[in-house]
């Protein structure tokens, strides 16, 4: 799947004005129940919801929400889960910096201030991410407690691609929800064709950290570190009790050295530039292989932390790292591509470079070892 054929297929969605997109719209409102004018909206836990028929002022439940909507209707969005960082200014639509605050209803930081987010006077809530458990109840709650209508989209990978296009139904965006669907769906394609290609005795072990100290982790099996999986690695930490948490779980250095896993990956913050020369982490294969990066990071970590709609160039980013010969693209083209079409930026070269400076670029030799 090459990035030619990508970006014909994102132009071609901004650019056709057709009764195909207009038909695909209604299909993926239907996909959920919802219907694109008025009356009922059966959302992704199953609830039916009156939605108003035609909406212009949406609040995210949290920051999965606020990333996600950012993204194809930032000019309706009547809040923020949090305030964007000034690294974070360039990258992101002008007017989420002055957007009041009303903080996430889910994860450890869940701190969701409900006079806010009446006083912000949305026509509708939304909620994207994984499903959990308790989300028709805690939809149903939180509907009940403001009086705004509440939706649930489900928007992990795998749903990602229809909940953008759930989303052009819901708010009459159709041809921008379509190219931003077809980029995720032309990623998911591109990683499935070619992870296939390398073998089990190829596929390298990683350990993804967040945090400062290196010692928390995205375990096998949690949300955080699903794109280790699916460019075709292994993920080195294995732990009951996986923590779906941007924290992860934590381990010791002991159980650090029974996983020894051939990659490390640091989040921004972390010891990256300080842990060659650490006595403690000297010994460890990926260390003494030069086989560590730091993740790049603005305006969102490419992982995860959270795990929203920046995974997807997260699975360009970590194939290429991994499985260069395989992954075989510029990734910074990729880079470029995406930032222009999920945030309206003109990533420069330059730039590009800059965010993968410790990862990408020198990455080459030590993977090849």
């Amino acid at each position: 799947m090459h990035i030619r054929y990508i970006r014909y297929r994102c132009v071609a969605a901004l650019t056709a004005i057709s009764l195909t997109l207009c038909l695909f719209g209604c299909a993926a409102a239907a996909m959920y129940g919802g219907e694109t004018q008025t009356g009922a909206f059966v959302d992704s836990a199953g609830r039916k919801v009156e939605l108003p028929g035609e909406i212009t002022r949406v609040a995210p439940s949290g920051t999965v929400a606020t990333m996600i909507l950012s993204t194809i209707c930032p000019e309706y969005l009547v809040c923020v889960s949090s305030s964007p960082s000034s690294g974070q200014y360039k990258y992101l639509p002008a007017n989420l910096i002055d957007l009041p605050t009303t903080g996430q209803l889910y994860g450890s930081k869940s701190n969701i201030n409900f006079e806010s987010l009446i006083k912000a006077e949305p026509q509708v809530i939304i909620d994207l991410g994984d499903r959990k458990d308790s989300i028709a109840s805690d939809m149903d709650s939180l509907q009940n407690t403001t009086g705004i209508a509440t939706i649930f989209i489900e928007a992990d990978i795998a749903h990602m691609a229809d909940a953008y296009r759930s989303l052009g139904a819901i708010l009459d965006l159709p041809e921008r929800a379509e190219a931003l669907a077809a980029f995720i769906d032309d990623t998911v394609a591109m990683a499935s064709e070619k992870s296939g290609k390398i073998a089990e005795r190829n596929k390298k072990t990683v350990m993804y950290t967040s945090g400062t100290s290196g010692l928390n982790t995205n375990a096998y099996g949690s949300t955080q570190a699903q794109v280790i999986e699916m460019v075709g690695a292994k993920n080195a930490i294995v732990v009951e009790d996986v923590s779906n948490q941007g924290g992860g779980n934590t381990i010791g250095l002991e159980q650090l050295y029974n996983f020894d896993p051939d990659v490390i990956l640091f989040s921004g913050g972390s010891i990256y530039n300080t842990v060659s020369g650490m006595g403690a982490w000297s010994d460890l294969s990926a260390i003494k292989n030069g086989a560590y990066y730091e993740i790049p990071y603005l305006p969102y970590n490419w992982m995860s932390n959270p795990p929203s709609v920046n995974m997807i160039i997260g699975v360009w980013w970590l194939g290429n790292l991994l499985y260069p010969d395989i992954y075989d693209y510029d990734i910074a083209a990729v880079a470029r591509d995406y930032y222009k079409l999920f945030w309206g930026y003109d990533l420069s070269p330059q730039e590009a470079e800059a965010l993968m400076g410790n990862s990408t670029l020198r990455g080459r030799t030590e993977l090849a070892r």
